[in-house]
């Protein structure tokens, strides 16, 4: 009877909803079933080598999944957009997972046809901000402040009962756009193979790495947030943003027992502002398709909590048009988070590393050549660990460090964003403390530090600029509604 209980619970989360206290011992039944089923009740379970105590939530009206959910932020997110175990729960199950009653409709043979929510699945988010660098860039004023840095609105919340989306236009008013940002799209579903319980499903995104459930890949890795006004190093892997926005990507993913991960994925490049079909007026198209993979390995040690994975892509590109000669970027990841109590609170550690291989043909052979040899390497190491002694107060360490063949070339000269000796080599450290007044809204400080930017350490650019001179202090206001 407990074997079908799970095999019930498994395959048919919505029977949860549904489910009665009395119908499965609590402590019988995986986390993913336990939650579901103390959502209903307006209780959340957590596990612990004792066995399972629950609380009751605190219920509050913030944005999209927090009013479809009727959960606090904090059940789903230490802060914004650190996932606790129930975030990435709830993002593994498609963003489904409600405590509203659905609008629904029924065909003759009973079958759903219709499940809406009872509200507008919008909310808002905005970010106010001051930045300081320590030396002014050239003929700039210093000290920039932006209200609005960033304003945008997200669509996030079930569509269907086994489909949901997080998507987001933002407008920037320094670049003067307004575009789409992050989205994903996503179809989730539960069943059994033997006697593996499997969660799922299917994405549709734009970013390769936004649909993923942990905070240590590039799209919703620290930093959670950056001044759009300071310059950008030279060197960084393909993974790290040069797709994002600019392809859209399938994938198929499956989670099994709740501890391996695994997915696969192919993206086409879907470039805005650019004609279509493309044409031999755009840059950077993806030859073909571009594949990327996922591996991850999470497990809870009594009240730790570890994953360790792998992640990258494969991409040929075309510099310019749609034919001839291509660049291929291929990037293998290792990454790891980890998450511990400490007092009364939590501490979370993150860390990546990612080599990129480059075979640059194109570029090397280009009648205008833009690279000094056929082949080069990018190597990233990106870690920090957050302490959140309670749900108003962060505290963050990080270090970051970015190396990498010479070429003079791909790394030109130039004032303030160029490199004298053609390297890549950036490295430095961050700290940030964070309040939030609501769990909604949120003031940071962040002062970033550099030890090497663009290969040195003193006229880096070789117009004079020191690497410290690129030290920030960036205050934010964000808040989501």
């Amino acid at each position: 009877m407990r074997s079908l209980r799970r095999t019930l619970l498994h395959v048919a989360p919505l029977a949860l909803l549904v489910a009665r206290p009395a119908f499965a011992k609590t402590d019988s039944l995986p986390d993913y079933a336990r939650q579901y089923l103390s959502l209903r009740h307006g209780v959340i379970a957590h596990v612990s080598p004792r066995g399972v105590r629950t609380e009751a939530l605190k219920l509050r009206m913030v944005p999209s999944f927090a009013r479809q959910t009727g959960l606090a932020c904090s059940v789903c997110h230490y802060q914004f957009p650190q996932l606790t175990a129930f975030g990435r729960q709830f993002k593994l199950n498609g963003y489904t997972l409600s405590g509203q009653k659905p609008i629904e409709d029924k065909d003759k043979h009973d079958k759903s046809i219709l499940q809406l929510l009872p509200f507008s699945p919008v909310s808002l988010m905005m970010e106010a901000s001051a930045t300081q660098l320590a030396s002014a860039l050239p003929g700039t004023q210093n000290f920039t402040v932006a209200l609005p840095q960033q304003l945008g609105v997200l669509w996030a919340g079930a569509i269907s009962s086994k489909l949901g989306t997080m998507s987001q236009v933002t407008w920037v008013p320094s670049a003067g756009t307004f575009a789409i940002d992050n989205v994903d799209v996503r179809y989730a579903d539960h069943g059994t193979v033997g006697t593996t319980a499997l969660t799922w499903g299917v994405t549709l995104n734009n970013n390769p790495s936004t649909q993923d459930l942990w905070n240590t890949t590039p799209a919703w890795g620290y930093p959670f947030a950056s001044s759009g006004t300071v310059p950008s190093p030279l060197g960084a892997p393909m993974i790290m943003g040069g797709l994002a926005q600019r392809s859209v990507g399938v994938g198929a993913y499956a989670m099994a027992n709740d501890l391996v991960y695994a997915e696969l994925a192919a993206y086409r490049s879907a470039i805005p502002a650019e004609a279509a079909p493309l044409d031999s007026s755009v840059r950077g198209a993806i030859a073909g398709a571009t594949p990327y993979w996922r591996l991850g390995l999470q497990k809870k040690f009594g009240n730790q909590y570890l994953m360790v994975g792998t992640f990258g892509l494969s991409s040929k590109q075309y510099p310019e048009g749609v034919s001839g000669l291509t660049n291929r970027y291929t990037d293998v990841a290792i990454d790891a988070q980890h998450e511990t109590p400490l007092g009364s609170g939590n501490l979370v550690t993150r860390v990546a590393w990612i080599h990129e291989s480059q075979s640059l043909t194109a570029s090397y052979l280009a009648p205008e050549r833009a690279a000094a040899g056929r082949t080069a390497n990018l190597t990233s190491l990106r870690a920090s660990s957050s302490w959140y002694p309670s749900q108003t107060v962060g505290l963050t360490a990080a270090v970051f460090s970015t190396s990498g063949t010479a070429d003079t070339l791909q790394y030109a000269p130039g004032s303030v964003t160029g490199s004298a000796n053609g390297k890549p080599q950036t490295s430095g450290g961050s700290l940030e403390a964070s309040y939030n007044l609501w769990e909604n809204a949120r003031l940071s400080a962040t002062y970033t530090m550099f030890n090497r930017y663009n290969g040195g350490s003193t006229n880096y650019d070789g117009s004079g600029r020191n690497a410290t001179g690129n030290n920030t202090l960036y205050l934010l206001w964000w808040f989501a509604f």
